[in-house]
């Protein structure tokens, strides 16, 4: 059953002037892990971390460093999420998490579906 569904698309131009504008955003927006990957794959996981806030029905509290998204088997992305984004996906029953990452022609995008 589905629990929700976001989908968020950035601009990767205007992403990546923000991250030039404010450096320290960077370490609110992203783990460790993902901090260095290029500007297009940052777009592309922040777009992710929009669209899981969205499939929640963005609730107060929500953390962009408590959805991570990582690379799976075969360039899979997938989704780990932790703290209030777990806590809030728990109570409305999600088991699973599907993720869809794109980026072409200056946009990145990302479709995210909760499953419970």
């Amino acid at each position: 059953m589905i629990v929700g569904i976001g989908v968020d698309v950035v601009d990767v131009t205007r992403f990546a002037a923000t991250l030039e504008r404010t450096p320290a955003l960077a370490a609110r927006l992203f783990t460790e892990a993902e901090r260095g990957l290029a500007v297009h794959s940052l777009a592309a996981r922040f777009a992710a971390k929009e669209a899981v806030a969205k499939a929640l029905g963005a609730p107060p509290g929500l953390r962009h460093l408590d959805a991570e998204v990582h690379t799976g088997e075969h360039g899979r992305p997938l989704l780990r999420v932790s703290g209030r984004v777990a806590e809030t996906a728990e109570a409305m029953g999600v088991r699973r998490w599907h993720l869809s990452l794109t980026h072409d022609g200056g946009v990145a995008i990302a479709y995210v579906i909760a499953e419970g």
